[in-house]
């Protein structure tokens, strides 16, 4: 086994096989001088292959990983408040329903003691007096049942309107992490175009982009405007 092909399998980044490897092979038998002129063409080579990293990289990455870290959370959080949204819309849309119902049922009353009230009153009733005083009783159960029916309405609507402030309530924030996930998005694409090109007006620009989403990601939670 010669030197090239011993080189070659060493290191293989640096001495592939092929001409490359002929051509050290062929350095070594020169003489000193010549070697020390051939070898020239390594160094050269791994001068090209450990190109300079610029500082600013390193500050582009940080920035993505930030990025990234939020879009994440917002669209966990956004997520999370469609969900309360969601379901606050549908228990108020029970607590309307039950309303409604306890509301028909008061009507129901309120007719039958208005026929019963209707029937006292008349001039020429053939109702014996116990008769009577049993309608008198009727009506004022019916009355206190209208009154119940009231109150319990009256905390229902309170309870549906509350649930209704909740889901309102979740559908702002939802969308503003929704606001959020959009800026960091196209900040984290910018990043990488960024990275690519290494053109730092670009990653400039993804920063400004990226700070308007975490600005929205922050207001997800404090609602600040």
């Amino acid at each position: 086994m010669n030197g090239a092909s011993l080189l070659s399998r060493t290191f293989p980044y640096f001495f592939p096989e092929g001409p490359a490897a002929y051509r050290f092979g062929a350095a070594l038998a020169l003489p000193e001088r010549n070697r020390r002129i051939d070898c020239n063409f390594f160094t050269r080579r791994l001068a090209v292959a450990e190109e300079k990293k610029e500082p600013w990289l390193n500050y582009l990455a940080l920035s993505t990983v930030i990025f990234a870290v939020c879009a994440t959370l917002s669209t966990f959080k956004g997520g999370g408040y469609s969900t309360r949204a969601v379901m606050s819309q549908t228990m108020a849309a029970n607590q309307w329903a039950y309303y409604q119902a306890k509301s028909l049922k008061g009507y129901l009353y309120e007719i039958q003691r208005e026929m019963l009230e209707l029937e006292l009153k008349e001039p020429n009733s053939t109702l014996a007096p116990g008769a009577m005083e049993a309608r008198r009783g009727t009506i004022d159960s019916f009355t206190q049942k209208i009154n119940r029916y009231d109150k319990e309405k009256a905390e229902i609507q309170q309870e549906a309107k509350a649930l209704e402030a909740r889901r309102d309530a979740a559908q702002a924030n939802s969308q503003i992490f929704g606001y959020a996930v959009i800026f960091l998005q196209i900040a984290i694409l910018l990043s990488s175009i960024a990275a690519l090109m290494k053109k730092k007006m670009l990653w400039y620009l993804s920063m400004a982009v990226g700070i308007a989403g975490v600005v929205y990601f922050a207001n997800g939670f404090l609602l600040f405007f």
